[in-house]
């Protein structure tokens, strides 16, 4: 099962980051070389990605001058956000899954030593962590997007992922204890719903049509762990419903536990899951309000760009405006 996640994740990433190529090939106005999908096929698209954007660093560094250090810039800082993108794809659709076979394996033997606690916690955090550095990349290749200032937005925005995904992965793995089937009833409901949320809004992050269809795809499977933003637009009413019914199934799955007859778990056993469960909910709850009550960086009103010397190159609308994950 973790292989055929692996592979699925590998070539979810390899194509999207062939059809990204493609796409940025025909705006420039060059055709699309058959190097790059020998590449890709050979998974070596994300290895081209970053041969790319350190060249390109490299000649911002010390070769551009600064009438066109800027636009180099930003495609450089578009190229960076497509690459933490990917490695978002990446690690959700590996990770995530991992991260639960992992915590199902710990809670079936109830003893792990050293090297298990750390790969536990070193799994979710690289899934939260993706997300962070998912959003500092994408605000520094959007120009209508504040920066984050300083750590703490960070750390507030690190935690409020970690623990709401701690939570709810620990619920899904009580789940499967109890009934596999009804596990899987309800993550690929969930899943459908997430593919159904994606058509409903229309999204339109890719060129091609079946592009788009296995975006969506990806979108209903994330939806399943932790919520984004699909298309831009104002989520207020979206979160609250999404972790409501997270609570509510959460607690739904605890409260069957609790009664159910058929429990593999003692109670001294379940009751410090439960306890964690409760807690890495409601503390990722609170850094939630407190992220985007105190802590979010507002969207400038307005946005003015540095005017380039000589013949302007028009600015690529970045595909990453439609996937804010916030």
């Amino acid at each position: 099962m973790t292989i055929s996640f692996m592979l699925f994740g590998t070539l979810v990433v390899q194509c999207f980051s062939y059809s990204w190529f493609k796409a940025d090939l025909k705006e420039a106005g060059q055709e699309s070389h058959h190097c790059f999908l020998l590449l890709h096929c050979l998974q070596g698209g994300v290895f081209t990605r970053y041969w790319f954007a350190l060249k390109q660093g490299y000649q911002v560094a010390f070769k551009y001058g600064s009438k066109t250090e800027n636009f180099v810039e930003k495609q450089i800082n578009d190229r960076v956000t497509d690459l933490s993108m990917l490695r978002l794809f990446e690690t959700y659709l590996e990770g995530c899954p991992q991260l639960a076979l992992q915590l199902y394996i710990f809670l079936e033997h109830g003893q792990a030593n050293f090297t298990q606690y750390a790969a536990i916690v070193v799994s979710c955090c690289a899934v939260s962590w993706s997300t962070v550095d998912y959003q500092v990349a994408l605000r520094k290749s959007l120009p209508d997007k504040n920066l984050f200032n300083g750590p703490c937005p960070k750390l507030v925005y690190l935690f409020y992922k970690l623990f709401t995904l701690l939570s709810w992965m620990l619920s899904v793995v009580l789940l499967l204890f109890l009934n596999v089937k009804i596990a899987f009833l309800l993550l690929s409901f969930l899943w459908l719903l997430g593919i159904f949320w994606a058509f409903k809004e229309q999204t339109d992050f890719c060129v091609s049509t079946s592009m788009e269809i296995l975006y969506r795809i990806v979108v209903g499977f994330i939806l399943i762990f932790t919520f984004f933003n699909i298309k831009g637009q104002n989520t207020k009413c979206p979160m609250s419903c999404y972790y409501i019914v997270r609570v509510l199934v959460t607690l739904g799955i605890l409260i069957v536990f609790w009664f159910d007859p058929l429990s593999i778990f003692n109670a001294d056993y379940f009751i410090p899951v439960s306890i964690t469960i409760v807690l890495s909910l409601l503390l990722g709850i609170i850094f939630l309000l407190v992220y985007y009550g105190t802590l979010h960086p507002n969207t400038s009103k307005e946005t003015k760009l540095d005017e380039v010397d000589g013949r302007k190159p028009a600015q690529r609308d970045c595909r990453m405006k439609y996937f804010l994950m916030e």
